[in-house]
């Protein structure tokens, strides 16, 4: 269940970048106005951070979520541009336009943000309250709507106010977002792959390509919680090494992601093993899903065993992953 915060409204000036850039690094959740919708930052390298805000969003998928930086110097440190990104870059960044670019090497996105993919979502948004919080801030912030899921997306401080009091840290007001909708997604993972309609239109982006955008189905309303990167999801982090879920007790030689308390006997057993949280904590657990299973899958072991993890919260979420990933679903 998650506590209930004084949620502040500060207006956008000077001040409330530089109190938003002191939560962000202390892994709080700040609303703030970009030129399409008011999106809910956090601090994109911080796992947990990330954690908390599916949490604060209610029924947490783990989709992707759109890496906010200030400019393409930034964006270049998270993901790998071919000819065609450089140009939609050059062209309408900033702006109401994310590219889904292939993961660089040494990106420091947290694997949480990016729900186990090789790919990431990358925005420069032009809005200046946006702008001068990433400035005062330094690091990338993931930022979808600022809303509960499955809400109409936010185009206010009102409206966060409506949706998210007590669930977050503070909102910066910047008045009514000017576009209004969310931003456009497009993949550039080979031909460039229109994933989103959105702020930008179609045809100015194949002007600018002098190229026709493929389609990809559609990414389901308005909640950016909805898949970012349709066709992609089949790439969700699944491991090469076979999965044994809720297990109680662990074989000989099989790897061991833990939840809580590890019985010796289990602990004795194991060729390895990673806890995703030995104090039950939920948001640690999220926030080390995905990185864990990563290094369980590179120790060799002929199973990986998974304790049990409570359905609640954001049980739901790291249990529907993990089913999933038992599953092989590519």
């Amino acid at each position: 269940m998650t506590t209930l915060l004084a949620t502040r409204v500060m207006p956008a000036d000077v001040d409330s970048a530089a109190e938003a850039a002191r939560i962000l690094a202390a892994g709080g959740l700040v609303a703030f106005p970009t030129e399409t919708v008011y999106g809910l930052g956090a601090d994109a390298t911080n796992g947990q951070a990330v954690a908390r805000l599916y949490d604060a969003k209610g029924r947490p998928a783990f989709n992707p979520l759109i890496a906010h930086v200030l400019d393409l110097q930034a964006a270049k440190k998270l993901g790998r541009f071919d000819a065609d990104a450089e140009r939609l870059a050059a062209a309408f960044w900033p702006g109401p336009l994310t590219l889904v670019l292939h993961r660089a090497a040494g990106c420091p996105v947290a694997e949480l943000a990016t729900a186990g993919l090789d790919t990431i979502a990358v925005r420069v948004p032009s809005h200046l309250v946006a702008r001068n919080i990433l400035k005062a801030f330094g690091k990338p912030v993931v930022a979808p709507s600022a809303n509960r899921s499955g809400h109409v997306s936010p185009t206010t401080a009102a409206h966060v106010l409506a949706d998210l009091g007590g669930r977050i840290d503070l909102i910066v007001d910047g008045g009514a977002t000017p576009v209004g909708i969310e931003s456009t997604i497009v993949a550039c993972l080979g031909a460039p792959a229109l994933l989103r309609p959105g702020g930008l239109p179609r045809a100015a982006i194949e002007q600018a390509l002098q190229q026709k955008l493929s389609d990809a189905p559609a990414a389901g309303g308005g909640d950016d919680d909805a898949p970012i990167a349709p066709g992609l999801l089949a790439a969700h982090y699944a491991p090469r090494t076979r999965l044994r879920l809720a297990i109680r007790r662990v074989e000989p030689g099989e790897a061991l992601l833990a939840f809580g308390p590890v019985p010796a006997a289990n602990a004795q057993a194991a060729k390895t093993a990673l806890n995703l949280s030995a104090r039950g904590d939920l948001i640690e657990a999220a926030a080390n899903l995905f990185s864990h299973l990563r290094a369980l899958d590179g120790a060799g072991a002929p199973a990986i065993a998974v304790m049990p993890v409570p359905a609640d919260g954001l049980g739901e979420a790291i249990n529907d992953r993990l089913a999933r990933a038992a599953a092989g679903d590519r």
